[in-house]
């Protein structure tokens, strides 16, 4: 061959392989470029990413709850502690049968007009002795024989002939009374500690007082209390 074609075919290939190897270096760095682009492998792996679900708002009316209704407790009662107390037995009282008391019943002695009256205080006239003196009952007139009733019931004290006011009969009674009869019979019809009823017949009207011997036949009464003389009305009223 010739010398001027083979310079013009060491030309044309030295001009190519310049435009070869231009374009494997540009392919080159484009690989390389790619590669570094490209993500690592730990890159590669698909990650699963989980969209939260889409919920649509609903609009509700507010729901009260049930709240069970809370009564207030009642306060404790106290407690008190039991002390058992053992009580020593009591030996029986011996107790005295009561006797029933039946109301005091009084009766006038006699029925009839009441010729002297009681005087304490005042000094009365004595027709049969002739003088000025207390009185200390009443003298109720009355025929001789008269029955004479206990003003009330009571025991007897005591029956005899006083030497001024004759044959006198004694009888206590309930409260601390003393009922006093005189110028009676002489033989009256009671006798001393005998129990008797009001309105019963302890004697009969007569003519033994010495001291009142003017006056015509009657029941001299007098009336005590715990011992102090007292009006006999008052007691008969009583």
């Amino acid at each position: 061959m010739n010398e001027p074609k083979r310079r013009a075919a060491r030309h044309s290939l030295t001009g190519t392989g310049l435009y070869i190897a231009l374009f494997l270096g540009l392919t080159a760095l484009a690989v390389a470029g790619y590669w570094m682009l490209l993500p690592s492998s730990a890159d590669k792996t698909p990650t699963n990413v989980t969209k939260p679900p889409v919920t649509t708002p609903i609009t509700a009316e507010p729901v009260t709850p049930d709240v069970p209704e809370v009564k207030p407790e009642e306060p404790a009662e106290p407690v008190q502690s039991v002390v058992e107390v053992t009580v020593p037995e009591k030996e029986p009282e011996v107790t005295e049968p009561v006797t029933p008391v039946a109301p005091r019943l009084i009766v006038s002695p006699l029925s009839g007009e009441t010729v002297a009256a009681f005087s304490m205080d005042e000094l009365a006239y004595s027709e049969t002795l002739a003088d000025w003196r207390t009185h200390d009952g009443i003298d109720i007139k009355a025929d001789a024989g008269t029955q004479v009733l206990a003003a009330s019931s009571g025991t007897v004290l005591s029956v005899a002939d006083d030497d001024l006011m004759g044959t006198t009969v004694v009888i206590a009674h309930d409260g601390g009374y003393e009922t006093t009869y005189s110028n009676l019979q002489s033989v009256p019809t009671v006798a001393p500690e005998q129990y008797v009823s009001a309105g019963q017949v302890i004697g009969a009207v007569g003519v033994t007082s010495l001291a009142e011997a003017s006056m015509s036949p009657h029941l001299h009464f007098s009336v005590t209390k715990d011992g102090e003389i007292i009006d006999p009305q008052e007691f008969l009223k009583s």
